[in-house]
């Protein structure tokens, strides 16, 4: 079933507002990423870590330590390519909604 945007899961289940952030975030970055032109050496581990990102979404309270490798790998791979920069802030703002991890 097709929704549009705003609202809510027919499910009745309450979507944490992080999450969402989370999956718009990445899913736009994923988009600019397919549709960016330029090969680059590191473009698989950003696609797979981004994969990876989503992928943790969607099941519910990701790791944040987990959040935070894959942020850095995306980062790490596209970080050179500024076409890429504003959906990757956005990332990293949606990663930094889920906090800092406990200190050991």
């Amino acid at each position: 079933m097709l929704r549009s945007v705003g609202q809510k899961r027919a499910t009745g289940g309450a979507v944490d507002p992080r999450v969402a952030a989370l999956r718009t975030a990445v899913s736009r970055l994923r988009r600019e990423l397919a549709g960016h032109p330029a090969e680059f050496p590191d473009r698989g581990i950003a696609e797979d870590e981004l994969a990876a990102l989503d992928a943790m979404a969607v099941g519910g309270a990701p790791e944040i330590p987990r959040l935070r490798r894959s942020l850095l790998l995306v980062a790490g791979s596209i970080g050179s390519v500024s076409a890429l920069a504003p959906g990757l802030r956005d990332v990293r703002i949606a990663v930094d909604l889920f906090g800092e991890p406990p200190r050991p």
